[in-house]
């Protein structure tokens, strides 16, 4: 072999001798990258494999170790037959992005026609960017737009086109989402939960109001009736005597009082102030003014929030079975989930309630919390249970920056390698401290759906999310 390499003569550089006429190459440019189908590449080269990323979606970023842009729709995933449901939940520590790829989620599919709605921002993140897709910003807080929990919202319009059982059907429906968030609430205020014949009181309350207003009740309606205390809610409490109703309503009075006169007031003691527009593109519901009142407050906006949006897109699914309008899909991004569930016992059966039938309602939604630890801070077992259900259900779950311990937890619910995890927990902290050092995990994401392997994606802003997208300005605008 040495023999045939000495009778060949020297071998040339890789760019050539450096002689005239001797094919020397000073600047040697990189080849095209094309991007195709496997059946068209492979007759080009017949060793091409894909990373599997979808391309069904969203551009989200590229994939870290082929390169492959990676997509991200929740709804066509479904469609597709990638995923059993369209829930999408994303965990990572602060500052490492989560908000920004829930951003380019919200820009990509309002650009595909899918209408975005933000469930109560607390911060706020979501206003600037609303407002550039052209969609409506609601300002919740005292003296600000107020949330009526009784307000049946674009159903109770819908209803009123309706008739025979159908229309029958969706009263009863509105009745008891009425019925449903003012429980809600009153467990929240009470921090405990309403006993059954509070229930039945509370549920007889709403039916006389709503045989006997001409618009749509309040809490402060409800008040009323009970320190009225007519014959048919006597009836419903099974009271002999009015000192007998007194004894059954004598602790559903004050804390429906607490709703109207406490720390409460002039948020959900009035009508609806300005109802979400369907047509609108997105939709964010800012809670920011009342964020700063304790996570009662937050808790108490996030529930009435949740409930008025979830009835939006369900008006839109019988708007469509009615043939009164065109096939409506949504998205619904729920930021800073555990501020809304830690507020009392029992507050994760409502949001479970509103949740679970995402499929259903074609409805595409993404939990983002920091940690399943923010969970684990809820009152009860039972609820921190259920809680965690909304991590295992998720279809599609996206790790941001996340330590080793965090991971642990995680790998008991999906499966994941040891090269993910040394991935993940790669970006957790940066290795050295300096100013102007990025986190080694901002943009950084894992993209799981069941036991297949994850997919490491890197999310890259480009124009004007640089400035949509920013949840530091207040700190920079800050900086002498």
């Amino acid at each position: 072999m040495r023999a045939r390499a000495r009778s060949a003569g020297p071998v040339a550089p890789s760019w050539g001798w450096r002689i005239p006429g001797a094919g020397r190459v000073s600047h040697l440019a990189p080849g095209m990258e094309y991007q195709g189908t496997t059946v068209q590449l492979c007759g080009l080269y017949p060793y091409v494999a894909g990373s599997g990323s979808p391309m069904l979606g969203v551009p989200i970023g590229r994939h870290m170790l082929w390169g492959e842009v990676l997509c991200l729709d929740p709804l066509e995933w479904l469609r597709h037959g990638l995923v059993t449901n369209p829930g999408m939940f994303l965990l990572g520590q602060p500052g490492v992005g989560k908000s920004s790829l829930a951003k380019r989620l919200v820009t990509g599919l309002v650009g595909y026609g899918t209408h975005a709605l933000i469930l109560g921002d607390t911060k706020p993140d979501y206003t600037p960017l609303i407002r550039a897709l052209g969609g409506q910003v609601i300002t919740v807080g005292r003296g600000l737009d107020r949330i009526n929990p009784l307000d049946s919202g674009p159903l109770g319009q819908v209803v009123d086109r309706m008739s025979g059982p159908d229309a029958d059907r969706l009263r009863l429906e509105i009745r008891g989402r009425r019925l449903s968030l003012l429980l809600a609430l009153c467990t929240l205020v009470r921090a405990g939960r309403v006993t059954n014949p509070e229930e039945v009181i509370l549920g007889r309350c709403i039916d006389l109001l709503t045989d006997r207003l001409q618009r749509e009740p309040t809490v402060p309606d409800v008040l009323g009736l009970l320190e009225e205390g007519p014959d048919e809610l006597r009836a419903a409490a099974r009271a002999a005597s009015e000192p007998d109703y007194q004894r059954r309503v004598d602790e559903l009075i004050p804390t429906l009082a607490l709703l109207c006169e406490g720390s409460l007031k002039g948020v959900f003691d009035d009508a609806t102030t300005t109802p979400i527009d369907l047509d609108a593109p997105a939709v964010s519901v800012d809670i920011s003014h009342v964020a700063a009142a304790g996570d009662q407050l937050v808790a108490a906006a996030m529930l009435c929030v949740w409930a008025y949006s979830f009835g939006v897109v369900d008006a839109a699914a019988v708007l469509t079975e009615q043939n009164l309008a065109p096939r409506r899909q949504f998205f619904g991004v729920m930021d800073e989930l555990w501020r809304a569930l830690r507020g009392a016992p029992g507050l994760v059966d409502h949001a479970d309630a509103l949740t679970r039938l995402n499929r259903q309602r074609g409805m595409g939604s993404l939990m983002i919390t920091h940690s399943l630890d923010d969970l684990d801070a809820l009152p009860t077992d039972e609820d921190r249970a259920k809680a965690r259900g909304f991590f295992e259900r998720a279809a599609i779950k996206i790790l941001a920056a996340l330590p080793g311990r965090e991971l642990d937890r995680i790998g008991q619910i999906t499966r994941l390698s040891t090269p993910e995890r040394e991935l993940v927990s790669s970006w957790a902290a940066p290795e050295a401290l300096f100013a102007g050092s990025v986190h080694p995990g901002r943009g950084k994401y894992l993209v799981k759906t069941g036991e297949r392997p994850g997919l490491p994606v890197a999310l890259s802003l480009v124009g004007e999310e640089w400035r949509l997208y920013d949840t530091d300005m207040a700190i920079r605008a800050a900086t002498p």
